[in-house]
């Protein structure tokens, strides 16, 4: 199903105001009455985003609720179990915080994370995230387009793919004393992937600041790839020549391929790839080719054996 591009809607209409206002007052009074919010720890606490202009993209599909998006994570991190995030992660401190531009880039730079924040208008977008277990959300992110960013590097001519490196800090990220994965986390696009409209650098979710279990203070989301294609609480966006090996390609290389698109028509060697459960739901539905974006992004595999890049 493609994806919609109204030109009249308005943040609040595609956010149920309700959900996140609500939420914001409940929090105000617990905070002034001193008592104890169980709710998802924020990053920081409660804050939110400058305002997010109309939308350019949105979808149909009923909103994952606010506390399902933040209670039940992939984030290795923090925990290999779904819970273990929301439960860890108010370790991480996302202040101050720093992101370094580097590699095949004419003039490398540091950026401060609210100098990117200040780098382009924010949006809302409500995107489908899939993951490669089979289960599926709906998220009003807010950010903008990672193309924002790539158009200030300076690339040089060798720059062919686009690596992105996450914090590597067992203090702070508990999870990563565990040998589950090599650290940090890596991931990898090819740079016409990284350019496309639709790959957000993301910064937040129902209005707020990116909860610290959802890959605060700053994650990317590639919307037509299984989800640990979006790599979070990056500190270096790296421009290289080759294609990189990400952590997961590394970690099993016939079970996780470095494009990772929603392909119901190519399995996991140990489960289906071809219905998904979202959350929410009882029964399952049929997984789009590239998780419903066919039409905005088909173009840049043509020719390609989605079967063999997988």
């Amino acid at each position: 199903m493609p994806i919609k591009r109204p030109s009249d809607i308005r943040p609040s209409e595609i956010t149920p105001r309700e959900l996140f206002d609500g939420r914001r007052r409940f929090m105000r009074l617990a905070a002034g009455a001193g008592l104890a919010v169980f709710l998802p720890p924020l990053a920081p606490a409660g804050e939110e985003l400058p305002s997010a202009q109309k939308t350019r993209y949105t979808l149909p599909d009923k909103l994952t609720p606010y506390q399902d998006i933040t209670t039940y994570n992939n984030f290795y991190e923090f925990g290999t179990s779904k819970e273990a995030p929301a439960k860890h992660a108010g370790s991480l401190k996302t202040r101050p915080w720093a992101v370094a531009l580097e590699g095949e880039v004419h003039k490398p730079r540091i950026f401060d994370i609210d100098e990117l924040l200040k780098l382009a208008a924010l949006e809302e977008r409500v995107y489908r995230l899939r993951c490669v277990e089979g289960w599926s959300m709906v998220i009003p992110w807010i950010g903008f387009s990672l193309s924002e960013l790539i158009k200030r590097a300076e690339l040089t001519g060798n720059a062919k793919f686009v690596e992105f490196i996450t914090l590597n800090d067992p203090q702070q990220m508990p999870g990563q004393t565990s040998s589950v994965l090599d650290w940090p986390y890596r991931e990898g696009l090819r740079l016409d992937e990284a350019m496309h409209p639709l790959t957000l650098l993301t910064f937040g979710l129902y209005g707020e600041v990116l909860p610290n279990q959802n890959g605060a203070p700053l994650r990317i989301v590639v919307p037509w790839k299984y989800g640990f294609k979006s790599a979070k609480s990056i500190v270096a966006i790296r421009f290289v020549e080759k294609q990189p090996v990400s952590t997961w390609m590394q970690a099993g290389p016939g079970e996780y391929g470095f494009y990772s698109n929603v392909n119901p028509e190519v399995d996991h060697p140990r489960w289906s790839q071809a219905k998904e459960r979202r959350i929410g739901e009882f029964f399952k539905r049929p997984t789009l080719p590239f998780n419903g974006y066919a039409d905005e992004v088909g173009q840049l595999y043509t020719g390609m054996d989605l079967s063999k890049y997988f």
